[in-house]
């Protein structure tokens, strides 16, 4: 019997991930996506932050990976030992890093690859190609060319495009605006909002640009070091002063600043996890 659904998509709960047996990435890291919003996981370069996304869709094997540790629930399932194909078939799409698209095939090619993730779905219905194009008209104006032409900004599309396909309870979206100009990286995050908003599609969120995910995320989280350090509402991490001075560098020198650096945040409550 399957469990019954709780208010959380997604539960992480003091998960420890180790490569190759020895190197520690990620250390008692917990977190939680509630059903229907965007949650934001910042955080430096090395912090683990796609290491937590790995370990979420049990890709970790793939890269001498392995949970160590703790468990993570998936619509109140146990994951564990749950295949990553089989997760993407319950409603759980990974848009990796980089993009990863098939690039000498068409983007229509590359949306009908996904529809395997709909084969032996309970009521999946057929594929909606026209949905994502609802979202992406680029790609519907260049459905038939090779999807290696395509610009950045373009490939991140068909990468979110071909997750939707898959019709997900819950998206995790890698670095989304990496490589991209501002102007594009507004228009991605323009339409993953309006993707939450509109199919209530829950996200969690990796991406070194802070200001623009918290722009359109619920809470958050930030990571230091494999744990995390301190969460709250978007707002709340917004506008909090040491969190813009440490983190998004908007104090003063205009240099982002690592929490280790500063001693008088493990004294606070809400900071110690």
């Amino acid at each position: 019997m399957m469990p019954k659904p709780t208010d959380h998509v997604l539960e992480v709960n003091n998960i420890e991930v180790t490569y190759n047996k020895v190197v520690q990435a990620l250390r008692g890291l917990s977190l939680a996506v509630p059903r229907g919003h965007i949650v934001a996981l910042l955080g430096s370069n090395g912090a683990g932050k796609s290491s937590t996304l790995k370990a979420i869709s049990n890709l970790l094997p793939l890269e001498d990976g392995a949970l160590a540790g703790g468990g993570i629930r998936f619509n109140g399932q146990d994951t564990t030992g749950i295949a990553p194909q089989a997760l993407v078939r319950r409603g759980l799409s990974h848009v990796m890093e980089g993009r990863r698209i098939f690039e000498d095939l068409t983007i229509e090619e590359n949306l009908i690859a996904a529809t395997y993730a709909l084969s032996g779905r309970p009521g999946a219905g057929r594929p909606d190609f026209d949905l994502v194009y609802e979202y992406f008209p680029r790609l519907h104006e260049r459905r038939r060319g090779l999807a290696g032409y395509l610009s950045g900004g373009e490939q991140q599309m068909l990468a979110i495009g071909r997750a939707l396909i898959a019709r997900p309870a819950l998206m995790l979206l890698d670095e989304p605006s990496l490589g991209l100009s501002p102007k594009l990286t507004e228009d991605i995050f323009a339409i993953i909002a309006r993707i939450n908003a509109e199919r209530g599609t829950s996200m969690l969120l990796v991406e070194q640009n802070a200001t623009v995910a918290l722009a359109v995320a619920h809470s958050g989280y930030i990571m230091e070091g494999g744990k995390i350090v301190i969460d709250g509402t978007a707002e709340r991490l917004a506008s909090d002063p040491d969190v813009r001075e440490f983190y998004l560098g908007q104090a003063g020198s205009g240099e982002a600043k690592s929490f280790k650096d500063i001693k008088h945040y493990k004294r606070r409550k809400r900071w110690l996890s």
